[in-house]
């Protein structure tokens, strides 16, 4: 009986043995055999922050939004071209006026977008779009700057295409602080202005919307920087949206060049108000 208890005994710790190396080699092989299990990844750019942002382009961002779009203009045709290609559905291409000069700064803004920015010179360079239009009222404005200038109007609403117009207001302007200003007239100057200056020769991204039921708004680098919600109507007027420059008389902290002087990229009108998270999405995309 001895015996065979002993020979029980040697073969249990045979196997324990054996199933213990049998679960090292699992071990290994599971280290070194190829897998298909999940990974996190992140992109990063020159900016690293493409990894977590919702669009990688600039084109992207505002394609999402296109449907509303007014218009769409990248700015990135090369020098001395004559038309800002609309990248909407309506086709409503602009027109430079002045001298048109394309460059590629460093950095650009909207890095992973294709083209250059133009670069307007505060004396003639402006973009006039092609079709009047009769007193918009739910409207967002889009466009990315940069300057060292205190001073000139970025994109607005005007009753002449190119000229001086003699009715103007739903204007996105730098005062002489450097601060941005937007502004609409309804019987009185309404205006919201942002807290701090923009004209770090930084790019930046500025959006203005307005509304009956939300006012006015301003946004700055994909955050609110400055609103009023009893602010609601602006004037009863027909005209052009004009980007890089109109009259701002009258206005406050209007500086007496009315000429935007820098570089841009990507301008656009959208026909309704966009929401904080499309303004950030929009403002991410394009660092």
């Amino acid at each position: 009986m001895k015996p065979v208890r002993f020979e029980r005994l040697r073969d249990g710790k045979v196997i324990a043995l054996l199933l213990v190396v049998a679960l090292a080699v699992v071990v290994l092989l599971a280290q070194f055999a190829p897998t298909r299990s999940a990974f996190n990844a992140k992109l990063t750019d020159n900016g690293d922050s493409a990894g977590t942002a919702q669009y990688f382009t600039c084109s992207a961002a505002v394609g999402a939004d296109i449907g509303s779009a007014v218009f769409a203009y990248r700015l990135g045709e090369a020098s001395n071209a004559t038309n800002a290609t609309d990248q909407s559905a309506n086709r409503a291409n602009g027109t430079y006026q002045g001298t048109m000069t394309a460059s590629t700064p460093s950095p650009n803004a909207c890095p992973r977008d294709a083209g250059t920015s133009y670069l307007l010179n505060g004396s003639t360079s402006f973009v006039a779009t092609p079709t009047a239009v009769t007193n918009p009222t739910t409207f967002s404005e889009e466009v990315w700057f940069r300057t060292t200038v205190a001073g000139g109007m970025l994109i607005g609403f005007g009753s002449n295409q190119t000229a001086s117009s003699g009715q103007h207001d739903r204007q996105i302007y730098i005062n002489t602080s450097g601060q941005l200003v937007f502004g609409a007239y309804s019987g009185t100057t309404q205006v919201v202005t942002s807290p701090k200056a923009y004209n770090d020769g930084a790019w930046h991204h500025v959006v203005s919307t307005m509304s009956a039921s939300t006012g006015m708004r301003l946004y700055a680098d994909g955050a609110l920087v400055a609103s009023n919600a009893t602010y609601t109507a602006p004037e009863n007027a027909t005209g052009y949206w004009r980007i890089g420059y109109d009259t701002i008389s009258g206005w406050p902290g209007a500086p007496s060049n009315y000429y935007f002087t820098g570089s841009m990229r990507y301008a656009a009108v959208y026909s309704t108000v966009l929401t904080a998270a499309q303004v950030s999405a929009h403002a991410t995309a394009g660092r």
